[in-house]
């Protein structure tokens, strides 16, 4: 069974990924292929370990948009250490803690398994991707070692025997609040219900329409939809016309059967999930064009009516914005951040996003509720100027480094509601 999944794993990445073109050759199946084959004959091949194997086999496309799961359900539960970690110089800072109650947030790891931190990245830098401390991902590594050994806060060090815990659901978060007079915070934590955040927009029309400042945090922030922010734009662009024509850049969309059959019946689903008008017109213009496509290849899809490069609704208030951005923002996250950039009102500030929508738009391939491929079939022109987002993400106007010192305090939020107050006093 595992041999025929990865085959057809092989078969879309060379046929079906958007990336597949330029990156030709990058990958080397027969290892895989050879190592499924022995594992499966000495029956040591558990639906874990090919999960694993397979996403060490994408990874030679360097795509984050990229990934191979195990889906998750009473027999097949996902693990974590209990804890979350960001490298800073030559130590792993625990940034939050979940299940694992033996650790406190600042606790920094001095080592796994004997092996430093300088050690370990030269080790896994296939498998971090990037060349920057702010945009590594330690979670998966750290959960391969079984100890560490770790400095508390008052400097004791002591060895940790590492622990799997059953990883916390994610709960999406939707919110806005009052912080102090004529300041607002709004927290968006993915852009995958376009209802929940369309009906958090009519629920404080009066604050949007009134408040001068508005703060919007999507620091961690998982993706989902363009068209769920779209009702959001009004409250971003100033009241004069602003172009957002993202300078002649287009889109690609690999049209082939496997894409659209996948693509098309995902869409046809999700209309009926989904009330907002909004998104319902944007899934049938995709699907048209699927359908109109549908085997040509790479096709510039028509989205001359959903294309609105002005924003004609623009409000005097808010009066400024301040988005908050990190590495955990991704996806529509990315676009979110991208499309803010392009107002006068607003100032970015923070970390560069993820960067994954040079190969977006992604389709989802499953095999008996088991596993899932979900991986990118459009392709930005961006990629052919040299002008991608892979590695650097959308960059902010300010940017704020992150330090240990950001477990402790949020230097992110003091430095937006500082910005905002100096405005406040230029004015006076």
């Amino acid at each position: 069974m595992y041999k025929e999944i990865f085959q057809e794993i092989v078969s879309i990445c060379h046929h079906d990924y958007s990336g597949w073109e330029d990156k030709k050759g990058w990958d080397s199946p027969d290892v895989y292929t050879k190592a499924i084959q022995v594992m499966e004959e000495k029956n040591e091949l558990t639906p874990i370990k090919f999960a694993e194997i397979v996403q060490d086999y994408l990874l030679d496309f360097k795509d984050h948009h990229m990934f191979f799961k195990l889906v998750t359900n009473e027999n097949q539960k996902q693990y974590d250490v209990g804890f979350k970690v960001k490298r800073f110089e030559d130590r792993l800072y625990i940034s939050s803690v979940g299940k694992e109650s033996r650790v406190e947030k600042g606790n920094s790891i001095i080592s796994l398994e004997n092996k430093r931190i300088p050690e370990l990245l030269e080790l896994h830098k296939r498998r971090l991707l990037e060349n920057n401390q702010e945009r590594e991902n330690w979670d998966t590594i750290i959960r391969e070692y079984s100890y560490c050994e770790i400095e508390n806060l008052n400097g004791k060090r002591f060895m940790l025997d590492l622990k799997k815990y059953e990883r916390a659901k994610y709960i999406p978060q939707y919110s806005l609040q009052n912080l102090e007079d004529e300041i607002l915070l709004m927290t968006l934590t993915d852009f995958g219900n376009p209802d929940a955040v369309n009906e958090l927009i009519k629920d404080n029309k009066e604050k949007l329409n009134n408040f001068k400042n508005l703060i919007i945090d999507v620091r961690i922030n998982n993706g989902g939809s363009d068209s769920s922010y779209y009702p959001l734009l009004p409250y971003i662009f100033p009241e004069q016309l602003t172009n957002i024509n993202p300078d002649e850049e287009s889109m690609l969309i690999n049209c082939t059967e496997n894409n659209y059959n996948l693509i098309v019946e995902d869409m046809k689903n999700s209309l009926k999930e989904v009330e907002d008008e909004g998104t319902h017109k944007v899934i049938n213009v995709f699907i048209r064009e699927w359908e109109k496509n549908k085997g040509r290849g790479f096709v510039e899809f028509d989205f001359s009516e959903l294309k609105t490069f002005e924003i004609i609704g623009g409000r005097k208030n808010p009066e400024r914005v301040i988005v908050l951005a990190d590495v955990t923002c991704a996806s529509s996250g990315d676009s979110f951040v991208e499309t803010c950039k392009k107002s006068s009102k607003v100032k970015v500030i923070g970390r560069p996003t993820l960067g994954v929508n040079d190969y977006a738009n992604l389709a989802i391939k499953s095999w008996n509720g088991l596993f899932e491929l979900w991986y990118p079939t459009s392709r930005l022109s961006r990629i052919d100027e040299g002008k991608g987002m892979t590695g650097v993400g959308i960059t902010p106007h300010v940017h704020i480094p992150w330090t240990p010192e950001h477990i402790f305090e949020d230097i992110d939020m003091k430095m937006a509601l500082n910005m905002i107050k100096e405005t406040a006093s230029r004015k006076i």
